[in-house]
């Protein structure tokens, strides 16, 4: 393993706090098809990089037409597989960790569903991705969910289901989780203390408004999580500088959600 390339590369995904990352991810086109917003992919990514997140999360042909003009600005995770709405229980393969090395990104990233058929192919795809991360330096993070059709739908977010979903990546090496949040700061923190690698919860669009989404994000927090990998609920926001200003008083400066929403503007 290149230890230098590792330690250069995860220094910079979280460098304003070590332990700490808020990944905004706009991967969401091949899984979920064009929601709002997702139509003029450089306006989206332009607006993002003007919040500074600590990276953001992007498959390869995106990166490669939109996101050279912020080179440098944000750090960069390189999605190399996904979902589809035709094939919901298993992620394709659409790079490979050279392709994230040659486009300079930080970190590689890979989506694994857990409980279904093909989870032995899934975790052998992912066994393989990080050997082959390690062997280039990158920092691993996989997308992993308990939402196979072996577990029934209304397990998809129950803790025993997220915390083994979790282990599962722990266990293969991977060094960051984004997976379920649970519902609680109570029920996440048995997910993060049953993974070694730093656990960040998914966004999805589980919050009703943004003074929601801070109070799950303090949460996310106080169960000692790392951060949030979110997408849908932060670029559809109505203001998104100000809504990522008050997720890193949160994650960055462990504040309250009282006062992240002051941050915010809006009525509790």
């Amino acid at each position: 393993m290149s230890a230098l390339g590792f330690a250069i590369r995860a220094r910079r995904l979280m460098s304003r706090r070590p332990g700490r990352l808020l990944d905004i991810t706009v991967d969401h086109g091949i899984a979920r098809g064009l929601l709002p917003s997702l139509e003029d992919a450089a306006s989206l990514i332009a607006r993002i990089v003007v919040t500074a997140p600590d990276a953001i999360t992007l498959q390869k042909g995106i990166a490669e037409k939109c996101f050279l003009p912020h080179a440098g600005q944000v750090p960069l995770i390189l999605k190399c597989s996904s979902y589809s709405p035709f094939h919901r229980d298993f992620d394709a393969m659409t790079a490979t960790v050279a392709e994230a090395a040659a486009l300079g990104a930080d970190a590689a990233a890979m989506g694994v569903i857990i409980g279904g058929a093909r989870q032995s192919e899934a975790l052998t795809l992912l066994g393989g991705f990080v050997r082959e991360a390690r062997q280039c330096g990158l920092p691993t993070v996989a997308h992993i969910y308990p939402r196979g059709e072996l577990i029934p739908e209304h397990e998809h977010y129950q803790t025993e289901q997220v915390r083994y979903a979790a282990r599962v990546g722990a266990e293969l090496g991977v060094d960051f989780i984004k997976t379920h949040y649970t519902g609680s700061a109570e029920s996440f923190a048995k997910v993060v203390e049953a993974s070694p690698a730093l656990v960040l919860a998914a966004g999805g669009v589980s919050a009703d408004d943004g003074p929601a989404f801070l109070r799950q994000a303090r949460a996310v927090m106080d169960a000692g999580a790392a951060g949030l990998a979110c997408g849908r609920f932060v670029w559809t926001y109505r203001d998104m500088p100000r809504l990522m200003r008050a997720l890193k008083h949160i994650i960055h400066d462990d504040c309250s959600a009282e006062s992240a929403i002051a941050l915010l503007g809006e009525e509790a």
